[in-house]
Parts: C-alpha cells; sequence; structure tokens
C-alpha cells in the first residue's frame, strides 16, 4: 500500500514537472571496477528513468578520490558510496543521505557492511587479529571501510595497532586485487568487504579454500564470513547544491523500486555506528581529537569546559541571588505558616461546629428522657410543696415536718440543678480540655443521662465496670459524647425487634496499655454493605439520620490516639468496642 502511495506521488509530481529533460548524474564508489558498478546499479538506474522519464539520469562509476573530487566540483548531482565514505563526504561537503541500500534476504535488512581479514589456507596460519603482527596486511585503499576501517576498529578493541604491521599494502581497485596480492606473495593477508570473497569463489576467480578467515565470528543469518560487526549498507546521498525538489522526486521513486536481487532502497538509516568508528580511530570528521592543539584539546574536552563554564556561571549567579531567594523564601514560609495557621484554624471551629450539632442531635434524640428527668424532681417539688401547704393549711404548724419538706424541696432542686447542668455542660461550645479520666467514672455519669430512656424503652442496661482503672487522657465530654451516640444506635437497633431478648451491655476492661469500652446490644446486626460503609460521613440506615455521629466517634477516638470498630455477635446483635491508651504516667 505504501508503495503504491509513493508511486502515484511519484507520477503526480512528474506531471507537474517541466516536459524537458534534465541531465541528472551519480555517482557510484566502483570498488570492483565499473563493470560491476554497473551491474549492480544498472536497475536503480533503469528505475529512476522509467519513473522520471522528464530527467535523464546517467550513472557515473568513481574510486574514493575521484568522488571527492567530483562532490568538491559539483560534477555530479548524487552520489552512492560507502557509509564511511558517505559520513567523511557529510562532513566536508554537507552531503545528506535521501535512502539506504537494504538487502531483503538478510535477518537485518540494513546492517550489511562488514569486512573479512583472510590468508592463504595453510599450516601455522594466523587464527586471531593479533597473530598479525609482524605480517604484510594488504588492503584496496587507506580510505576504504569495509577494505579497511571496518578492520581497523576491530584490531583497536583487541589493542592492537596498525603500527603492529610489517607493512600496510594498498592494492587499489578493484577490491579483489587483495587476493591477486596474496597469490603473488606480495601481502601475507588481506582485508576484503564481506561476500567478496563468497562472489570470488562463485565466479570462480577464487577456489573454495583457497583462503581462510582470521577472527571469524557468526552472525545469525548473514551468509558471508566475518571477522567484524555489521554496519548500515550504503546510502544514496543528494550534494548540497542540488535541488529539493529533485531529491525529493528521486526519493520517493526510490523507495517504490522493486526488489532486484534481493537488494532495494529503504528510508534513510542511522548512522551513529559508523559515527562511533570514526570518533574511536580520530579520523575523518574527529580527526582533531588526535591532535594536541589547543584547539584540538578544547574540541576533545569541550563538554568539560562547558561544564566547568556552567559550574563557573552558575556561582556567579547564585551568589547574586542566594540572599534574594532567602528573604524571598522567608516571606512565602511566614505566608504559608499564616494561611497554615488559618486553615488549621478554621478546620478546628469546623470540627467544633460538627461535633456540637452532633450533641444537639443526641439531645434531640433523648429530648424525652431529659423532660422526663426533670419531671421527677419537679414533681417530687410540687408534692413537697402541697404537702406542706395542706399541713399549714389545717392549722398544724410543726416545725420539724416544714423543715423535712424544706428539705426535700432543696434536694429536689438541687438534682434538678445538676441535670441541667450535666446538660449544658454537655452542649456547651468549649475548647478541648485533656485530663485524667477515671472510664468507669465517665460511664456512670453518661448512663445518668440515659437510663432513663432505656427504661421507658423497655431496655434492660447492664453495666459490667472493672473498677481500678488505670487513668486515661481525654477530653470528658468528647467521651461522653462517644458514649451516647454508641448507646442511642443500640437502643434504635432494637426497636423493631420485641421478639428477642432487648438489653444493652456496657462494659469497661484493661490489659495496662488501653483501656477498652464495649457497648453491646440484641439488634439485628451488620449486613455486608452496611459495614462497609459503617464509619462514612453521611451514610446512615435511620429513615431521619444525618450520618455523621459514628463519623465523629471514630475521628474523636482516634484523636485520642485509640481505636474504634464494630463486631457481630455470634448470638446475634452488635458489639461497638473502643480503646483509650493510657495516660503515659499510669503506664509507667
Amino acid at each position: 500500500m505504501i508503495r503504491r502511495l509513493l508511486a502515484a506521488l511519484v507520477v503526480v509530481v512528474a506531471a507537474l514537472s517541466p516536459a524537458r529533460a534534465d541531465d541528472v548524474r551519480i555517482g557510484v564508489l566502483a570498488f570492483q571496477g565499473s563493470e560491476r558498478a554497473a551491474q549492480d546499479f544498472e536497475a536503480t538506474i533503469d528505475h529512476l528513468r522509467r519513473s522520471l522519464p522528464m530527467h535523464a539520469f546517467t550513472m557515473v562509476p568513481l574510486d574514493l578520490d575521484g568522488i571527492s573530487r567530483a562532490v568538491a566540483a559539483r560534477t555530479i548531482d548524487f552520489v552512492v558510496t560507502n557509509p564511511g565514505d558517505y559520513v567523511d563526504l557529510e562532513q566536508r561537503f554537507g552531503v545528506t543521505r535521501i535512502a539506504t541500500l537494504e538487502s531483503r534476504d538478510r535477518a537485518a535488512p540494513t546492517d550489511t557492511i562488514g569486512s573479512v581479514v583472510v590468508v592463504p589456507n595453510r599450516p601455522g596460519r594466523p587464527e586471531r587479529l593479533a597473530d598479525l603482527s609482524g605480517l604484510r596486511l594488504a588492503v584496496v585503499s587507506e580510505q576504504a571501510f569495509g577494505g579497511w576501517r571496518v578492520i581497523w576498529r576491530e584490531m583497536d578493541d583487541v589493542g592492537f595497532p596498525p603500527a603492529k604491521l610489517a607493512a600496510l599494502t594498498q592494492t587499489g581497485f578493484p577490491m579483489e586485487t587483495v587476493l591477486a596480492a596474496l597469490r603473488e606473495g606480495r601481502a601475507d593477508a588481506g582485508v576484503l568487504r564481506a561476500c567478496v570473497l563468497e562472489d570470488a569463489i562463485a565466479a570462480g576467480r577464487a577456489r573454495e579454500g583457497e583462503f581462510a578467515v582470521v577472527a571469524e565470528r557468526a552472525v545469525p543469518g548473514f551468509p558471508c564470513r566475518l571477522s567484524s560487526r555489521l554496519y548500515p549498507d550504503w546510502p544514496f546521498a543528494r550534494l548540497a547544491g542540488t535541488s529539493p525538489d529533485l531529491a525529493k522526486v528521486v526519493a520517493a521513486s526510490l523507495l517504490t523500486m522493486p526488489a532486484v536481487g534481493g537488494g532495494a532502497w529503504t528510508a534513510p538509516q542511522d548512522y551513529t555506528s559508523v559515527h562511533a568508528l570514526f570518533r574511536q580511530l580520530r579520523i575523518g570528521p574527529y580527526d582533531y581529537l588526535a591532535r594536541t592543539t589547543l584547539l584540538g584539546f578544547v574540541r576533545a574536552y569541550w563538554h568539560w569546559f562547558l561544564v566547568a563554564g556552567a559550574a563557573i556561571g552558575w556561582w556567579i549567579v547564585h551568589v547574586a541571588r542566594v540572599e534574594t531567594l532567602v528573604r524571598r523564601r522567608t516571606a512565602e514560609l511566614t505566608r504559608e505558616i499564616q494561611e497554615r495557621e488559618k486553615a488549621e484554624l478554621d478546620a478546628r471551629r469546623h470540627r467544633e461546629e460538627r461535633d456540637q450539632f452532633s450533641r444537639l442531635g443526641i439531645l434531640g434524640e433523648m429530648a424525652s428522657n431529659i423532660a422526663h428527668e426533670l419531671n421527677q424532681p419537679l414533681a417530687a417539688i410540687t408534692n413537697y410543696a402541697e404537702g406542706m401547704t395542706r399541713f399549714i393549711d389545717g392549722g398544724r404548724l410543726d416545725p420539724a415536718f416544714l423543715r423535712d419538706g424544706a428539705r426535700g424541696i432543696i434536694g429536689q432542686a438541687e438534682r434538678a440543678g445538676s441535670i441541667i447542668r450535666r446538660i449544658r455542660a454537655f452542649v456547651r461550645r468549649r475548647e478541648a480540655s485533656r485530663e485524667a479520666l477515671d472510664v468507669d467514672e465517665v460511664v456512670r455519669d453518661t448512663l445518668a443521662l440515659f437510663d432513663g430512656l432505656a427504661a421507658r424503652r423497655g431496655i434492660a442496661l447492664r453495666v459490667h465496670l472493672a473498677g481500678d482503672l488505670p487513668k486515661v487522657a481525654a477530653d470528658r465530654v468528647e467521651i461522653e459524647q462517644v458514649l451516647l451516640n454508641l448507646l442511642q444506635n443500640a437502643v434504635d437497633a432494637m426497636i423493631d425487634h420485641e421478639g428477642r431478648e432487648r438489653g444493652i451491655t456496657v462494659r469497661t476492661s484493661s490489659d495496662g496499655t488501653v483501656v477498652k469500652v464495649a457497648v453491646r446490644d440484641h439488634g439485628p446486626g451488620l449486613t455486608p454493605e452496611v459495614e462497609a460503609h459503617l464509619f462514612d460521613t453521611f451514610f446512615t440506615t435511620k429513615p431521619q439520620g444525618l450520618g455523621l455521629g459514628l463519623s465523629i466517634c471514630r475521628t474523636i477516638v482516634e484523636s485520642h490516639g485509640g481505636r474504634l470498630w464494630a463486631a457481630d455477635n455470634d448470638d446475634g446483635g452488635l458489639t461497638m468496642r473502643f480503646t483509650l491508651p493510657v495516660a503515659e504516667k499510669e503506664a509507667t
């Protein structure tokens, strides 16, 4: 599909181009001679001629020096060369690759350039690259990529510099002249581009087994023998002065070219590995690394100079800014502290208001109980007063009787006042205050507010106080609020369960580190849904409930360092438990 689209694009661009034919010259590196270059690339030239008939494409076979001169003189428009020569031309003349050759019959189609070191196949031949020390090595050219530089890098990796060779003999193109140098005894070993040896054997120009490979390595999927790693294949590049429009249509045409003999063109590949070779050998674009001049030293270690300059600049800026930053940060911290204090004050006020609403809600639910509690002393006062009035109206003025009646009125009034004071203490706005408390005493005071309601509902209160409990550091009113919530919930849970045992059991205990309070009812217990949301804010099962009670209770208990939880009883009903840590003095 992509190739068809590209082909269509080529046709459209060609149709929009001028009708006259323009001469387009393509320089090709002929490392195996002009005839082999024509054989390898004539299919590409023919494809360009067919797909772009408005241009007259001509192939110009050249050697390495010829390509450099042609690019410098701009006598060609495009160049097809090995990746090493391309990197050098890219740095010197600004050529740009527009496509990369690929071999579709290989495991890695674009990584096909490598080298092989060959020697005459006879006893005592070299096995490793280091064994070449003191021998004459034949190469097609010192500028050849697959014919020398690839192996040079492999020698450098094993610590074998070219200086240890007896001689580096340059045979010139074509590359098979290296084999001739070995046969004639002008060299002891030679470097070939990968697959040249196999091509020579297939063409009958070399005998099978005539040559052996030095430092052979296996590369899965690669059909030829190797002594090196592989690099990207040849690029098709445009010169800096070549028309961008022409380069575009040529690139599009190349990408639509069908494979010929397993070879085709693909998108430009990454030549980072080639740059790494040049950098390691300090040649081509990186030859400055081998020079010890001041400029070369700076270029070699420019990143360290950059870091040092940046550090010095940073220090100057830092010294200039540090005082300003400190003042700014101090102002920000002051503002943040003020905002935090305000937020904490608002949160505390909201929490106090929520607790206040919760306490008022509890008293609202207990309103009838409070009225009953107050009615008892008021009724007693009325009875005392009426009895004393009848006694006086009857003409009997017994001081002892009247004194007893007055004392009864006083006692009942104090009882009513105590109820009012307890209620006022419970509901008034106040700051939370921690004090050493006896939990048993707090339970008794809370039940004094609650037992009337339980009695009228026909619910028995069973209280089991441990006695001699260690003191806890807590706010009395908040703990009373928790107890009243739990007691009220227990009563509500048993309203619709008349047939079951109706009773609430309150129990206290301690293990020396915490004081535990348990409130047990005989209601329906918890369903899985209710248990999952029991302590969620605004979750309630009561028709008129707000869903704040248990959420507030847990907040209060946890703020005291304790824990509140619920558990179903084996024989039915629910037990709510909470713990409070023992005060530090008590714990020690």
